[in-house]
């Protein structure tokens, strides 16, 4: 693969709606959208998936456009790959940065599968046809606003629902949910807001048969959720504490967690993502694709990577309707009675809506191979 240009464009979306979790409240989602480009004119996407705050982890939208400028796209740039998998060698003495890394690693896996005339799904090994959806909803002001929420999602179809959780706005969400929905499978999300103090209040999560308690204590940790795990029957799910194969082994030897959530930013790509995916089917541990509020690019690698066999729970790939009045992909993202049909054309299997992108981006710097 020789890689002539680089592209990067600052895109700025208004969501439908704001979405609060423990850690804050998004409404803008502002993004780097990452475009490769061979000597013989085809073009790969990526796109970053950080925060304009450093809240969910430590990157950001401006450090992510640092680490792309400054490092990552000049090395890139003068050196030899010959299949996708070589970009996260070639940028492993770089610490963390993961965010960055696997925008640009997206996009060069993007221009590799065009070039071999596949599918992104089947270049990364997939062999699902559709892939299961299910939904992430945010702290709400009311129960009753909640439920009503919830209501509507299922009558879309979606196969799971996931409630953001934090202290004193837990246990009654989850019963007034059981009593409204017995039998739906679900799921909390803690994103870190308890302790191993809090070891009695959640032992009480048992009571609502959840299929898991996503990231419960501290990111980075898996020694305290190894010590929760052992003292609750609800399945831990480990998010934060997960950025790479190394991260994963360590947390099925411990016992720290029972399933996975893979997000393909937060481990530096998909190179990465397909380690942790045989990691976890070699020890039989659940995966699911998680989401970061991705736009249209973010969402159709999200769609192939859950295209893999190990993916065997609903992830949060929901449709481009259910976040944006417009995405910047053709065709958009949709959902038919709760599942996504995974594109076969080349690449990604979409098209960029330029309008779009003209429209949502903010400022361009464009990168030429020497």
């Amino acid at each position: 693969m020789e890689i002539k240009t680089v592209i990067l464009r600052y895109m700025k979306m208004k969501m439908l709606h704001p979405f609060k979790t423990s850690v804050g409240v998004e409404q803008d989602k502002d993004f780097i959208l990452v475009e490769v480009k061979s000597a013989d004119g085809k073009s790969g996407f990526g796109e970053s998936v950080a925060s304009i705050a450093p809240l969910f982890h430590e990157e950001t939208v401006q450090t992510n456009w640092h680490m792309l400028t400054d490092y990552l796209i000049p090395l890139l740039l003068k050196s030899d790959i010959q299949h996708p998998d070589d970009v996260s060698t070639i940028f492993s003495h770089f610490r963390g940065n993961y965010n960055a890394k696997a925008a640009i690693e997206g996009a060069v896996w993007d221009l590799y599968a065009k070039e071999q005339n596949l599918s992104l799904a089947a270049a990364l090994g997939g062999t699902k046809k559709k892939i299961e959806v299910g939904v992430s909803v945010g702290i709400q002001e009311t129960e009753a606003k909640l439920l009503k929420k919830l209501e509507g999602y299922l009558e879309q179809g979606f196969r799971r629902i996931k409630v953001k959780v934090m202290p004193e706005r837990d246990l009654d969400i989850l019963r007034a949910i059981r009593s409204e929905f017995p039998t739906i499978q679900l799921m909390a999300d803690a994103n870190c807001a308890y302790t191993l103090a809090d070891i009695d209040h959640l032992r009480k999560f048992d009571e609502f048969n959840l299929s898991m308690i996503e990231q419960p204590l501290a990111h980075g940790d898996i020694i305290d959720h190894a010590k929760l795990q052992a003292k609750i029957e609800t399945p831990i799910c480990l998010d934060e504490s997960i950025h790479s194969a190394e991260d994963t082994r360590k947390s099925i030897e411990l016992g720290s967690t029972k399933i996975i959530n893979l997000k393909i930013g937060r481990v530096g790509g998909l190179s990465e993502s397909k380690k942790i995916h045989d990691l976890c089917v070699q020890h039989n541990i659940p995966l699911w694709c998680g989401g970061m509020l991705e736009a249209g690019v973010g969402r159709a690698h999200n769609i192939a990577i859950t295209s893999l066999p190990g993916f065997t729970l609903p992830g949060d790939t929901a449709p481009s309707a259910h976040y944006w009045e417009e995405d910047i992909i053709l065709p958009e993202v949709t959902m038919h009675d709760g599942l996504i049909d995974v594109p076969e054309a080349p690449g990604i299997g979409f098209e960029l809506n330029w309008d779009m992108v003209e429209k949502f981006m903010v400022h361009s710097q464009v990168f030429h191979r020497g």
